[in-house]
């Protein structure tokens, strides 16, 4: 089967005055004529021009298009691999653009009509957004905010109180704040530490993203920076080479339960060695194996933190009396 000039343009999109072009140029020469001189296109012609408009999408120029054509790398299936790869590279762009634009929707939906203002903030929020986050990753960040806004207002509103003071951060104060905004972050960020360490990164870089939608300002975000730094640098002597961001997060009410019951064993003073103890430090073991993902080393410095850093215990719900009783339990087993 042969197809003529102008029904070949038609089935392709193309104008006839580009196939003769193409022809002039030795790009797509048919492979034969019609008795009154048509140009006469075969199925192996069809297939070139295919892999010209290809490779057209792709970039090339037709100066390099037809060395390439008639090269080793001429196969069909490499040409169509070519642009398989072009369109998925299309597909992402065009998906992650559309995800922004949904949540941008969504964005602007909860607070009314906007205005030119809020178009032109959210956009550029989002665009600040977008070179920290996939549009998956925004739209996680952004719908978890819900589960945790009041919470976390309400905390920074109590460490603008004690930044009120004057307090520094080496204070248990402090320390129990600073806890408490650590754990808020892993909650929100479904304890992925990636996202925390690109959120906090966000923020100390563009400064633009700061005191909006119930971001904290920029003194506050400083402040609970280093207190932050000051703590890790705590977590880091007392962990070592364990990599203790690898801890799971548990809901403190397990572990607020065990301090409550350890207080009264103490309280009732209950001898280490009794079934009591042994119980409460097999469901404190069991906490700590979930804690640990099973891992032995972590697990033993969770175990231990009562004994780094004084402040390492500030804000936790397990305290050192409870810690060094159940660890006696551990020593008598």
């Amino acid at each position: 089967m042969h197809l003529k000039v102008g029904e070949l343009a038609r089935s392709t999109g193309l104008t006839v005055r580009t196939l003769h072009h193409y022809d002039e140029i030795g790009l797509l020469q048919p492979s034969g004529r019609s008795g009154s001189g048509y140009r006469l296109y075969a199925e192996a012609d069809v297939a070139r021009l295919h892999a010209i408009q290809a490779l057209r999408h792709l970039g090339l120029p037709l100066a390099e298009i037809g060395p390439l054509l008639d090269g080793s790398e001429a196969a069909p299936q490499r040409v169509i691999e070519q642009q398989m790869q072009a369109l998925d590279h299309q597909i992402r762009q065009a998906t992650e653009l559309r995800e922004r634009l949904a949540l941008m929707h969504g964005l602007l939906l909860k607070g009314g009509t906007p205005s030119m203002d809020d178009w032109v903030r959210s956009l550029a929020m989002m665009t600040t957004f977008g070179r920290y986050f996939a549009a998956g990753e925004l739209k996680q960040i952004l719908g978890a905010y819900d589960g945790i806004e009041q919470e976390w207002l309400q905390l920074q509103a109590e460490v603008r109180r004690y930044m009120d003071t004057g307090g520094g951060i080496d204070t248990p104060e402090c320390q129990v704040l600073t806890r408490r905004w650590t754990m808020l972050m892993v909650r929100w960020m479904g304890g992925d530490f990636d996202l925390i360490e690109r959120w906090g990164a966000m923020f100390r870089q563009e400064a633009e993203v700061r005191g909006q939608g119930g971001a904290p300002p920029t003194d506050m975000m400083e402040f609970m920076e280093s207190a932050i730094k000051l703590r890790m640098g705590w977590f880091q002597a007392h962990f070592g080479d364990v990599d203790y961001r690898r801890t799971r997060h548990v809901p403190d009410v397990e572990a607020q339960a065990i301090e409550a019951e350890g207080q009264a064993l103490l309280q009732a003073g209950e001898p280490a060695d009794g079934a009591k103890a042994r119980a409460l430090h097999a469901r404190w073991m069991a906490l700590l194996d979930r804690s640990s993902g099973g891992d032995a080393a972590l697990r033993g410095k969770l175990a231990t933190l009562h004994q780094g850093h004084p402040l390492l215990l500030a804000g936790l719900p397990l305290g050192r009396a409870v810690r060094e009783f159940l660890s006696s339990v551990h020593e008598r087993a």
